[in-house]
């Protein structure tokens, strides 16, 4: 079966089909609107009826003619390119588009290239990448922090392990957790850190969230230049760079999880790849098995 899947767009409050948008492409690309009738296998006399009821319902012209032919005004060029972007949407994608959190992401790009899948990965927080996924954007949605699969209730599959570590700017590790009083923190909203800041609530520990920074880069660089400034990050991302904290590493253990959005026998086959075999080079890269 093949499909072509058509757009129908409302602009001003006014809906128009897709044949509308057609027309106005045709007579941009033939600048004539007897070629562009001829193209779509219309009559003359449809077309510039099919024009002239939507210059009337949005009050303003979409098409001129001069002896030269006839083109797009500048509101028609406006509606023609934000109609083929969203056209663009619909077509089938020849990579896979995978989203997710900064952790996992990272992570499937090691699988991927170990699998031989081309891909287009996006890096963003969790709660981003479940809002392209559920516009349509995304064929696999990747998640650092598993609460959001369940608030989501979504169909996830574990593929990694990890707990987050405390990295500060200070050569010196508490030896306790009673030493975080009175600590000041960097925190990545949406992230695992979540598994963090319940334990110490629960603790009683005073602690203050004094900065926000949206990426596990950015807040290691800020808690390493600045000695009164402390982050938690994953285990994975901070193994071999520098040194961490395991304080809170049984309360912190977490999944990393996949949720396939479009699923196809690739897809499978390469989620069967990362549960099996690659359960070896997500050990290496300081991820633990979920085996």
């Amino acid at each position: 079966m093949e499909f072509n899947p058509t757009l129908n767009m409302e602009i001003n409050g006014e809906k128009f089909t897709y044949r509308l948008f057609e027309a106005l492409e045709k007579i941009s690309e033939t600048w004539s609107q007897r070629e562009a009738a001829k193209s779509l296998e219309i009559s003359h006399a449809v077309l510039n009826r099919r024009i002239r009821d939507a210059e009337n319902k949005l009050g303003f012209k979409l098409v001129y003619t001069t002896g030269a032919g006839s083109g797009l005004t500048p509101p028609a060029l406006s509606i023609l390119e934000k109609y083929q972007q969203y056209q663009k949407m619909l077509q089938e994608r020849t990579k896979p588009v995978i989203c997710g959190g900064p952790i996992s992401t990272g992570l499937i790009d090691v699988l991927s290239h170990h699998y031989g899948l081309k891909t287009i990965i996006i890096s963003t927080d969790d709660l981003s990448a479940i809002e392209m996924a559920e516009k349509g954007l995304v064929d696999v949605l990747l998640l650092d922090d598993p609460v959001h699969a369940f608030m989501h209730d979504l169909d996830f599959t574990p593929i990694a392990r990890d707990n987050l570590v405390l990295v500060s700017g200070s050569d010196e590790q508490p030896e306790s957790i009673q030493k975080l009083n009175g600590k000041k923190f960097i925190e990545i909203p949406y992230s695992a850190q979540r598994l963090a800041w319940n334990t110490l609530d629960q603790l009683r520990i005073d602690y203050e969230i004094v900065e926000l920074c949206n990426s596990p880069q950015n807040a290691l660089k800020m808690a390493k230049d600045n000695n009164d400034l402390s982050t938690f990050l994953n285990s994975s991302f901070t193994s071999g760079i520098v040194p961490g904290s395991n304080l809170l590493a049984e309360d912190t253990m977490h999944i990393i999880s996949m949720v396939l959005w479009n699923p196809n026998n690739q897809m499978e086959d390469f989620l069967e790849f990362i549960t099996g075999r690659g359960q070896e080079i997500i050990e290496r890269w300081g991820f633990k098995r979920i085996d």
